[in-house]
C-alpha cells in the first residue's frame, strides 16, 4: 500500500497561519494544494468560508471531509452527518444544552472546583496543561454522565488517545503494532464502555440532570428517539470535545493572562474583562483552526469551480489573523472584543472558533461555562506568571496544545488554598 502523500502538510503543521498567509498573497482566496494525502483546496478568507460553511446548495458534506481523518474513530457523532439527518440529530440533541440546563449544569460543577485545584502546588513552576485536562476531563464527564467516570477514567483517557494518535497517523490500515490497529481496538473498546453506560441507564431511569440520561430519553415533537447506538456515538465525540476544546481555551488564557498580569487583575476586578480574554484566546488560538467538507455535487467558490469528490478546507484561524480584517492581528488585545470597537464584526465570518453554518457546534456554550467557571475560580485563588520572554511552542497533531505542558508559577491568594511547594 502507498504512503499518502504529504504534499505541505508539515509545513502547513509548522506554522498554519503563515503558510495561509503566504498561499493567499501568492494564489488568492481559492487554491489546489496536495496536503493530508489529498488533492486540497484550501478557501481562504472570509468571502470563501463563508461559501462553504453556509452551504447554500447542499454541495459540502461535513461527514464526507472528516471521515477520511478521524470517521473510523469518532464516526457517526453529530460532527459527521449531513443535511436532513444531522438536523434531525441536532434538534434532539439541542435539548441537553438549553440555557436552563447549561445553568444547572454549572451549579453541579461549581463546588467541585476546588477540590480539583486543591492539590495545585504553589510558589513552584509546574507544567499546568496537563493539570487542566485532568480536572477538565473530571468535571464535564460527572455533568455529561451524570455520576463521573470513576475508576474508568484514566482507560477511557487513554483510548480517546489512541484514537486521536490513530486518526493523525500518517500508515492508515491494519497491522499488528501500528497506531491505526490499535485506534480501532481503542474504538472498540470506547463502544464497549459507552453502550453498557445507555443500557444501564435505559433500564434504571432515573432524574435527567445529565446528558447522558437526556441524550437516552430526549424526542423530537413526533417521538423520535435515539438509538443505543446513536447515543454511544455522540457521548464519544461529546466526551472528548468537552474535554479538549475546553483544556486548550482553559491553557491559552492562562499563558496569556500569565504574560499580562494587568489584564489578569482587570478579570477578577471585572467579571466582563474575563469574557473579552476569552474572545481574544479564541481568536489568536481556535481549538479547532481548520475545517474539512468534501463537494457531493458540482458547485464553485468564489466562482472556482469545484468537481465531486473535491475535499475542501477552510482555516479560521488564518480568518483570525488577516491585517486585512483586525489590527495587530498577532498582538494580544481582548480590547478589539470592545463595543466601541467591535473588530469581530466586521465580516460575520472574520471570528469563527466554534464554525458556522448548520454545523456550528453545539456545544459551545457548554464549553463557555466550563471556562468561565473554572477561570472565575483560578481567578480568585492564584496569581500566576510565566518566565519572561517565554513564548509556548504548540504541538499541532490532532487539536493543538501546548508541547512544553505550559510550565508556570503559581502563588496563594490566601494563605488556605494549595499545599507546600515540595523541597
Amino acid at each position: 500500500m502507498k504512503l499518502p502523500v504529504l504534499g505541505e502538510t508539515i509545513a502547513y503543521m509548522r506554522s498554519p497561519v503563515d503558510w495561509a498567509r503566504d498561499r493567499y498573497d501568492r494564489f488568492g482566496a481559492v487554491s489546489s494544494v496536495p496536503m493530508f494525502g489529498v488533492r486540497m483546496t484550501v478557501a481562504l478568507g472570509p468571502d470563501a468560508t463563508e461559501e462553504v460553511l453556509l452551504n447554500r446548495d447542499k454541495a459540502f458534506s461535513n461527514g464526507g471531509g472528516w471521515e477520511r481523518f478521524i470517521g473510523p474513530f469518532f464516526h457517526r457523532g453529530l460532527l459527521l452527518l449531513d443535511f436532513d439527518e444531522h438536523l434531525h440529530h441536532r434538534r434532539i440533541m439541542q435539548q441537553a444544552f438549553l440555557p436552563a440546563r447549561l445553568s444547572a449544569y454549572r451549579a453541579r460543577m461549581t463546588p467541585a472546583i476546588p477540590r480539583e485545584l486543591a492539590s495545585w502546588p504553589v510558589n513552584a513552576q509546574f507544567k499546568v496543561y496537563p493539570a487542566v485536562r485532568e480536572m477538565v476531563f473530571n468535571l464535564t464527564s460527572e455533568v455529561l454522565t451524570g455520576s463521573g467516570l470513576g475508576a474508568e477514567a484514566d482507560e477511557v483517557n487513554r483510548l480517546f488517545e489512541a484514537c486521536l494518535r490513530a486518526s493523525t497517523g500518517i500508515v492508515r490500515f491494519r497491522a499488528p503494532g501500528l497506531s491505526w490497529s490499535r485506534g480501532l481496538a481503542a474504538r472498540r473498546h470506547l463502544e464497549t464502555i459507552f453502550g453498557a453506560w445507555v443500557a444501564s441507564r435505559r433500564a434504571s431511569g432515573g432524574p435527567a440532570d445529565n446528558v447522558l440520561s437526556m441524550l437516552c430519553e430526549a424526542a423530537t415533537d413526533e417521538g423520535d428517539q435515539f438509538t443505543g447506538a446513536d447515543v454511544v456515538n455522540h457521548m464519544i465525540l461529546l466526551l472528548l470535545a468537552a474535554r479538549d476544546t475546553s483544556t486548550i481555551t482553559l491553557s491559552t488564557m492562562i499563558y496569556y493572562l500569565g504574560q499580562n498580569p494587568s489584564w489578569q487583575q482587570r478579570c477578577r476586578e471585572d467579571g466582563a474583562a474575563v469574557e473579552l480574554v476569552r474572545k481574544e484566546v479564541l481568536r489568536l488560538a481556535p481549538p479547532l483552526p481548520h475545517l474539512v467538507r468534501r463537494v457531493v455535487r458540482p458547485t464553485s467558490v468564489l466562482g472556482h469551480p469545484l468537481a465531486v469528490g473535491t475535499y475542501v478546507q477552510t482555516i479560521p484561524q488564518f480568518n483570525h489573523h488577516m491585517h486585512e480584517l483586525w489590527t495587530n492581528p498577532l498582538a494580544f488585545d481582548p480590547l478589539r472584543f470592545s463595543e466601541s470597537r467591535a473588530e469581530d464584526k466586521v465580516h460575520r465570518y472574520a471570528w469563527i472558533p466554534f464554525g458556522g453554518g448548520v454545523h456550528k457546534c453545539i456545544g459551545m456554550h457548554f464549553a463557555g461555562m466550563v471556562v468561565d467557571a473554572v477561570m472565575h475560580q483560578l481567578l480568585e485563588r492564584f496569581e500566576w506568571s510565566v518566565e519572561a520572554g517565554y513564548e509556548m511552542p504548540w504541538n499541532r497533531r490532532g487539536l493543538p496544545f501546548p508541547a512544553d505542558g505550559l510550565p508556570v508559577r503559581l502563588t496563594s491568594r490566601h494563605k488556605s488554598h494549595g499545599i507546600p511547594a515540595a523541597h
